[in-house]
């Protein structure tokens, strides 16, 4: 039987043979799991669907050639099975500036202070953490760090808890500068950015999330809500509202510049449950990160379709 798998895989592709939903998959997130089932990201980098993301990304020259030059990393999570998470990445320890995305480690502190009682739960302080990520708002932004203190947002990142900045793997998600002019910097001690993020540790940001360990569920559900239902269409969501309205997206994006940054979880149907987050430092950063998402879908949806073949062929 495994000798006609090949032929099996086309008559599916040719036939556009939907994917069935996995039996174990959640309908909601975070997903529930027990937290010993629940295994580090980095543990999870899947060969094959790196070597995918790999050739997919590199068939584009102009793409390839970003890659090389350190001026593009992308990280994609399929969260499509609680049971079997995928991760892959390429320049996935590349520091990067990536402007508002950073945003995300202010949310991170403030649903931590809120949860230690060092932050008061007020109308005013849950309306401004809304607008700072699904607006992007800079003076709420600027708020929030204010309330919360640049040492508290250092601490909560680099908590063993979380370890969203670990020096020891290329740095990661750093918010070091009040969204406002003439602010004064408090760099990160690696690369020395005010406002950066590696794809790894923003993929794990949002894996954690869908898991339910930030902080807690209370606060993960909290924080979902935050992200969920984003305002701005552009990048990722502009495409995503073309080829798959209705789909629940949370999301956090960054433009200053050159440098274009954006992550978001995807949960749909079937396969379209994943995490895709790209850094791009060039000036046609927006177009490049419209054209992510069909591509890494289209992996995601062949990748579903040779484990239902698999499936069939046990």
């Amino acid at each position: 039987m495994k000798k006609f798998a090949p032929l099996l895989i086309m008559i599916i592709i040719m036939l556009n043979i939907k994917v069935s939903e996995p039996k174990n998959i959640s309908r909601e997130l975070p997903y529930y799991l027990q937290s010993e089932k629940i295994r580090p990201l980095f543990q999870l980098v899947n060969k094959e669907l790196q070597k995918e993301l790999e050739r997919k990304l590199k068939q584009n020259k102009s793409w390839a050639k970003l890659i090389n030059n350190e001026k593009m990393a992308v990280g994609l999570v399929d969260i499509s099975d609680s049971s079997d998470i995928k991760f892959a990445r390429v320049n996935g320890d590349l520091m990067m500036y990536a402007a508002s995305l950073p945003k995300l480690a202010i949310l991170l502190a403030a649903a931590q202070s809120l949860d230690d009682k060092t932050l008061p739960e007020t109308p005013a302080i849950l309306h401004d953490m809304r607008i700072m990520i699904s607006r992007s708002d800079n003076d709420a932004a600027t708020r929030m760090i204010d309330r919360i203190g640049f040492e508290k947002i250092e601490s909560v990142l680099t908590d063993p808890k979380y370890e969203l900045y670990d020096v020891e793997r290329g740095g990661g998600l750093w918010c070091g500068k009040r969204y406002a002019k003439d602010s004064k910097r408090y760099p990160d001690p690696l690369m020395g950015l005010s406002h950066g993020a590696t794809v790894t540790q923003a993929c794990r940001f949002y894996y954690m999330l869908a898991m339910g360990q930030l902080v807690n569920r209370k606060r993960s559900i909290q924080m979902l809500n935050v992200l969920s239902d984003p305002e701005i269409h552009h990048k990722f969501v502009n495409t995503l509202d073309s080829i798959a309205p209705g789909v629940k997206l949370y999301r956090k994006s960054g433009t200053w510049r050159n440098w274009h940054s954006d992550s978001v979880m995807v949960w749909g149907p079937a396969w379209r449950k994943y995490i895709l987050v790209g850094l791009i430092d060039n000036k046609q950063g927006e177009n490049i990160l419209r054209e992510l998402i069909p591509a890494v879908e289209e992996i995601l949806k062949s990748q579903a379709r040779h484990k239902a073949v698999e499936k069939w062929m046990k």
